[in-house]
């Protein structure tokens, strides 16, 4: 072996030992960083915006850092009678490289399909802990769908009725302080009822008997589970009973086994509002209360300004 190929490999081994800890310690710094950051945020709020906004982003970056870090440290492994051998260079760098996707691929399995259900019971616990009004120290009282309409704005209203925004309004009942916080109003996801994670998606949606003005049409919806692969198919009745030009409301309830707890619940009503020209608008409720007051308060003309938006 000539002098500059051992030079390189010796290089390139010290390099490795270098970069190792270093990308080491940016992973575990990125992890305390943020564990550090969510305990040292107070309002819960705040720790369910930063918990569904950007835990994601920290986790999958650390995690990034460490199979960088586990692909040096594989490179620096010595052979018997091969550690100066540049084949044994060659074979170590796809033996490492394996090792490192390998972990990257296993944690970003493990991020988009176990953390989900976990991240989701946690913004739950955030969002619906008893707040403190920090004038007087008392715990305040979250108000109902019905009772916060009195707290709310015409426009914090609109959006609620198009179901794009939802907003909590928690009121200390000694002194009448308010406090809203505001929420995306929709999901992405329904919780597949073969795996038990929140990955069950709408992937299209097939109309396979059209409405005429004496029947009922039909369609077809196609969801598949991205974790376990469960294809699930749900035929909708389209109601003749409205006039072209107006809307029809179908309703679909999914129901599925609670792990903990034995006999089915509704854990997502899934509601399609179908307009002239051949739009649907999707809503999801995550209990019976959401949707029976989408449905007492729903707005024709509120629906079609959102759709032509």
């Amino acid at each position: 072996m000539n002098e500059s190929t051992l030079n390189f490999l010796n290089n390139w081994s010290s390099a490795m030992l270098i970069l190792t800890p270093v990308f080491a310690g940016i992973g575990i710094f990125i992890f305390i960083f943020y564990k550090v950051k969510l305990a040292t945020t107070k309002i819960y709020k705040d720790k369910y915006d930063l918990v569904s906004k950007h835990e994601y982003k920290y986790l999958l970056t650390a995690h990034i850092a460490i199979a960088s870090a586990i692909f040096f440290i594989c490179n620096t492994y010595e052979a018997s009678g091969l550690t100066h051998s540049f084949m044994w260079f060659w074979i170590r760098l796809f033996i490492s490289l394996c090792i490192g996707v390998l972990y990257g691929y296993v944690a970003l399995l493990m991020l988009n399909f176990y953390y989900p259900t976990q991240q989701a019971k946690r913004l739950k616990a955030y969002r619906y802990e008893p707040r403190i009004n920090p004038k007087t120290g008392n715990k305040m009282k979250l108000l109902s769908e019905e009772e916060e309409d009195a707290y709310l704005d015409e426009g914090m209203q609109a959006e609620e009725d198009v179901f794009s925004v939802d907003y909590d309004v928690w009121i200390d009942i000694d002194t009448g302080d308010t406090h809203i916080e505001k929420y995306e109003g929709r999901l992405h996801a329904m919780e597949c009822d073969r795996c038990g994670f929140q990955t069950l998606k709408l992937e299209k949606e097939e109309i396979t008997k059209e409405v005429t003005e004496h029947e009922d049409g039909e369609l077809i919806k196609h969801y598949k589970c991205t974790y376990c692969k469960r294809i699930k198919r749900k035929t909708v009745n389209l109601s003749h009973e409205k006039s072209a030009s107006d809307f029809k409301v179908t309703e679909s309830t999914q129901f599925v086994e609670d792990p903990l707890n034995s006999g089915p619940k509704i854990v997502l009503l899934k509601m399609d509002i179908h307009i002239s020209g051949g739009r649907i608008q999707n809503y999801e409720f995550q209990n019976m209360n959401e949707a029976q007051k989408f449905l007492k308060e729903f707005d024709i003309s509120k629906l079609e300004e959102e759709a032509d938006q």
